[in-house]
């Protein structure tokens, strides 16, 4: 959240209400009576923003100065735009800036030096590229005319739904953003299929009387708009800070020896976990030095095929052709002796060595638990009374 008083001179603030603010990809507020510099870092929470490293290191200047600044809109849209000579701009101050048409509001995220190393990492030529202007600081006026059309973006998001589905389209739209002048829409919607919106577009334009723009987006880009609380209990990485979709395959859950179940794999995004490929090369680097698992080890008890592996603790499991449901842990250097034994026809007794202990599999808080459970210091229920046995006939006194 943005309050926006911080960001306009103390003569306009009565134009202003106290409670004017506005969400544009923070995930936090900053606090009231905050001096500007504490005001630009409270900011740093948003998906897009860049921590400027450069900005204690002035003299000597390291880089040359550039009239480029980089401008952030909602949380996932941001550009780099050309500043004129006579205007000085800084983290976080609210722009007007080109459009097409007319012009858009924003925020400035990177300002100085550090705009030259973010031009080269995202490999952007100066030379070939035309950059669209800033045109100003955004007035009052512009602030209020802004914080009107965020404010409409929820609703217009409902009603552009309900036309949807009076026309019949399948289609789903996830968000709406609006121009910071109110005079154009731009609604991001997934659809499964081809969809044909022309006449959606005339409903919608004479509805909300604005200009149209509808963009296709996939079901990852809707879960890193819509966000919310992933499987580990954390917000999904793609509405925080996750800005490129890498492509996941089953072959990842496979070399993480993964089981292959999509109620455990499948995100929000009914596709396949990007956090999977996150420790993906690990594992691959991992299991260079594991041995083939296809090959049998022979033993003088008989022949065991490989039941399992735990990879980043050296451990995998074999069980013998005779009784394949006991599990037997060995290492992987034991392992590499066995085949290195069976090529030169030799076997062992067993497949563990004298000297292996097996790895205690039970999990190292379960004494932590039973400590802390609630009712460890309930007294158990006594079961003194003793049942009596059913159909057992009574024995009658002797007279």
């Amino acid at each position: 959240m943005i309050y926006l008083l911080n960001f306009v001179s103390s003569s306009n603030m009565t134009k202003l209400e106290k409670n004017d603010f506005i969400s544009r990809g923070c995930r936090c507020a900053p606090r009231p009576n905050t001096t500007r510099q504490e005001e630009v870092h409270a900011h740093s929470c948003t998906k897009l923003n860049v921590f400027n490293w450069l900005d204690d290191i002035k003299p000597p200047k390291i880089f040359p100065a550039t009239d480029i600044v980089e401008v952030r809109f909602k949380n996932s849209r941001k550009d780099f735009f050309k500043v004129p000579e006579e205007l000085q701009l800084e983290e976080g101050d609210i722009v007007a800036v080109e459009a097409s048409p007319g012009h858009d509001i924003g925020i400035v995220t990177i300002a100085g030096e550090i705009v030259n190393l973010q031009l080269k990492k995202k490999k952007v030529d100066l030379r070939h590229t035309e950059f669209k202007k800033v045109y100003r600081k955004a007035k009052v006026t512009d602030i209020e005319k802004w914080v009107a059309a965020v404010n409409m973006e929820e609703q217009t998001m409902h009603g552009s739904r309900e036309t949807a589905s009076d026309l019949k389209l399948e289609m789903k739209i996830s968000d709406v953003e609006y121009q910071g002048d109110k005079t154009k829409a731009i609604f991001y919607y997934t659809a499964d299929e081809r969809v044909d919106f022309r006449e959606l577009i005339k409903v919608l334009a004479e509805k909300f009387n604005v200009r149209i723009e509808m963009r296709q987006i996939g079901m990852r880009q809707e879960a890193s708009r819509l966000g919310g609380i992933g499987s580990c209990g954390r917000e999904l990485c793609c509405s925080t800070w996750l800005t490129n979709f890498r492509s996941v395959s089953t072959n990842a859950a496979r070399t993480q020896q993964l089981s292959l179940n999509p109620q455990k794999l499948a995100g929000q995004c009914s596709k396949l976990k990007c956090c999977i490929n996150y420790e993906n090369d690990c594992y691959i680097d991992a299991l260079k030095d594991h041995p083939d698992t296809q090959i049998l080890l022979e033993t003088k008890k008989g022949k065991a095929f490989h039941q399992k592996t735990d990879i980043l603790r050296n451990q995998m499991w074999y069980s013998y052709e005779e009784n394949p449901s006991s599990f037997i842990c060995i290492t992987v250097n034991r392992v590499k002796e066995i085949q290195e034994l069976n090529k030169k026809k030799k076997y062992p007794e067993e497949l563990q060595d004298e000297g292996f202990q097996e790895p205690d599999t039970r999990p190292e808080r379960e004494t932590a638990y039973q400590e802390d459970s609630l009712t460890r210091f309930d007294n158990p229920k006594s079961s003194s009374k003793k049942k009596r046995k059913k159909n057992k006939p009574r024995r009658r006194k002797q007279q």
